[in-house]
């Protein structure tokens, strides 16, 4: 046995709705120890395959590729992550903020855990983006990355900075003062309040993602995911500065935009920027930069894996140009 498998009791409630929800492909459950917890994980395939970190998006979790997955190549070991604070992965210590770059730091942990040396990272939004981070610090490291609906950075606006730090100050002290008991919600309503977060997700993507991101309690379910992940970062890097952190990524890069994802927000429109220089920057940085569009919507790896799949199949399977 894996040395960190162990098994997620099931939720009795959602039990109906797994059933029908979750497609063909066997995972087997893990977690690893962390200072303040522990992260959790699933996994598909050997573990002695080339290894694919997949990475969520804000408020998922890792069934956000129980769809995707089973369409993917089978020569491959796939872990997906809960990150801390969503699905079944402990919160971060009270009284602390979300930084973005304590992201890197798990995958850095998880790696380690697992002595990888070089693996490949698929990532969808949040989780894109902590893999064009992650390739630019620690480029000895993947190979490839596949980003969906993400750009692999997640650039601050031009003199927003200073804005930002104080509403994710202000934004923490006030919720710290607010939170009362958590909330507690029937099956049917604990999807209707998710798919009101996530208007880009299914009501059968929704099915999926609440079988992890919720737990059993006396009189129905309540969200496992910590109130804190909906504040403001206090700290996002500006264009200049993805800029040279682009610089260093080694690894060969897929973008998979989705029409009516991110890219039909005029903020980040493929031809203007920040998202032109970020395109433009891998074209002139990397030997292997490849940007597709498909048809869906944020959610698309989810909802439609099929419209993903294929290419992100032919990505993994080919052979790499290295710049090392």
């Amino acid at each position: 046995m894996h040395p960190f498998l162990f098994h997620l009791k099931e939720i009795p409630l959602l039990s109906k709705w797994f059933s029908r929800a979750t497609m063909r492909g066997f995972s087997r459950e893990l977690r690893f120890a962390v200072p303040w917890g522990h992260i959790a994980a699933k996994a598909w395939g050997h573990p002695n395959r080339c290894p694919v970190l997949c990475l969520h998006g804000w408020a998922d979790n890792a069934n956000s590729f129980d769809r995707l997955v089973p369409l993917l190549p089978e020569d491959f070991y796939y872990m997906a992550l809960d990150l801390p604070g969503h699905g079944a992965s402990s919160h971060r210590p009270p009284g602390v903020p979300y930084y973005f770059p304590e992201y890197i730091s798990d995958v850095l942990r998880i790696a380690e855990s697992l002595n990888w040396k070089k693996f490949t990272i698929l990532g969808h939004s949040l989780g894109g983006n902590i893999g064009g981070l992650f390739c630019s610090i620690f480029p000895e490291m993947v190979d490839k990355l596949i980003a969906v609906d993400a750009y692999g950075f997640y650039p601050s606006t031009a003199g927003a900075q200073r804005e930002q730090l104080k509403n994710a100050i202000s934004g923490l002290l006030k919720l710290e003062k607010e939170q009362g008991s958590p909330r507690v919600y029937t099956p049917d309503a604990a999807l209707k309040r998710l798919l009101q977060g996530n208007k880009s997700v299914s009501k059968e993507s929704g099915k999926i993602l609440l079988q992890r991101g919720s737990t059993e309690v006396p009189g129905g379910l309540m969200f496992t995911r910590d109130l804190r992940i909906n504040l403001h970062t206090p700290v996002r890097i500006t264009v200049d500065q993805c800029l040279e952190f682009q610089k260093n990524i080694t690894a060969a890069v897929l973008l998979i935009m989705a029409d009516d994802g991110l890219i039909k927000d005029e903020k980040w429109n493929l031809s203007r920027p920040p998202c032109s220089l970020l395109l433009e920057g891998y074209r002139n940085v990397l030997k292997q930069f490849q940007l597709e569009r498909v048809e869906g919507n944020h959610h698309v790896h989810l909802n439609d894996p099929e419209r993903v799949a294929g290419i992100i199949s032919d990505f993994l399977k080919m052979d790499i140009v290295s710049k090392l």
